[in-house]
């Protein structure tokens, strides 16, 4: 897991350990369920089993690979919609090309990140590019989908690269952790991501036998995947391997430790660790919009339908007939693009993103 990583960890800033502080105990952990979609490309559903309310502001995220492309095997999404929420797509190992019809775009690739503001409506595409599906190769990555409040759902769209030489480098107070900050604040440290829900975004590298003490605003939920490895998660120390997310309780602290032995091909504990404010409104999710209400989801793919969600570049526009897929989307059906096209209709668009096909409500 390359990411972005430092030579020597002790020249960094080190997070403190606050005296007095209280850890945070451990709510629940759950496993992901793990499974091979489209053309065997293995994703892990990292909040199944969570209660939404537990996830607030957060509605899903999916752990892409790792996998091994063999030469000429596409992989990506078609042209599809979104509205009232953000993606945030962080490449650990691999490349990824990402265009939409307001104009944002590019590439990323190890330790970068796409921020992408659907708002109140936007059109999108993510694909590999087109050197890496001839070469192939390794391909790792995570997908976060942050909701919004009802007043900022209808904002314009809007995009940001968050690039890995911008993310904010710390330590753990022993020298033994890796702390990127994608995101959001920790102990006066700020990340280079600009949200729109108040968020903390963190990728950190755990060494064998080390304990990260994480300082975490009381406010904030705090959830912990573990993207490869083996540890302990609260003072507690309940076992968690990779595949497992940890849901807090209040405290002060996230406490993570570190098992003493880890797996030859990942000598270190990998987490993605996630935090924010709740919005505490209600929420009705299906397929690529998320929404406050039934009737405003519905409304939005009535919108899309009719092309109020905008339409494909004409530049892009041959990509939409292209049946790419990316953990499954477009696995099953030709294509999705744009009502001038005629190609696009409503059970196409809920087959993008493994999303829920019938209606969720919390």
């Amino acid at each position: 897991m390359p990411a972005i990583t430092v030579a020597d960890i002790t020249v960094l800033p080190r997070v403190s350990e606050l005296p007095g502080a209280r850890a945070r105990s451990v709510k629940n952990v759950t496993t992901a369920p793990q499974g091979y979609e489209g053309e065997g490309f293995p994703v892990r559903r990292t909040f199944a089993g969570i209660d939404m309310s537990e996830l607030d502001p957060f509605i899903m995220m999916d752990q892409m690979g790792e996998v091994e492309y063999a030469p000429g095997e596409p992989k990506g999404t078609p042209w599809h919609p979104h509205r009232g929420f953000e993606t945030v797509t962080y490449i650990i190992d691999g490349i990824f090309d990402h265009k939409d019809n307001n104009g944002g775009g590019g590439r990323i690739s190890n330790g970068d990140t796409q921020w992408m503001t659907a708002g109140a409506g936007i059109l999108h595409i993510e694909t590999p590019p087109e050197s890496l599906v001839m070469s192939g190769g390794l391909f790792h990555g995570f997908q976060l989908w942050v909701n919004l409040p009802a007043a900022k759902k209808w904002s314009p769209p809007a995009y940001q690269d968050v690039r890995a030489k911008d993310v904010a480098l710390l330590s753990s107070a022993d020298g033994g952790a890796l702390i990127r900050v994608i995101a959001g604040d920790v102990d006066g440290h700020s990340g280079p991501g600009t949200t729109q829900t108040p968020i903390t975004v963190i990728h950190a590298t755990v060494a064998a036998g080390a304990e990260l003490r994480l300082p975490w605003r009381k406010d904030y939920n705090a959830l912990v995947y573990v993207a490869a490895g083996f540890g302990y998660v609260g003072d507690e120390h309940r076992p968690v391997h990779t595949g497992q997310s940890t849901v807090f309780g209040e405290g002060d602290t996230i406490v993570v430790r570190a098992a003493d032995s880890q797996e030859s091909r990942s000598p270190a504990l990998e987490l993605f660790i996630l935090g924010g404010a709740p919005i505490n409104e209600p929420v009705a999710w299906m397929g690529p919009f998320v929404m406050n209400t039934k009737r405003e989801v519905l409304q939005a793919f009535e919108d899309f339908q009719k092309g109020l969600l905008g339409t494909v570049p004409a530049m892009y526009r041959d990509d939409a007939k292209k049946p790419l897929n990316r953990s499954g989307e477009g696995s099953k059906q030709s294509s999705i693009s744009t009502p001038e096209t005629d190609l696009s209709n409503a059970s196409d668009v809920l087959k993008v993103h493994g999303a829920p096909t019938t209606m969720q409500e919390g």
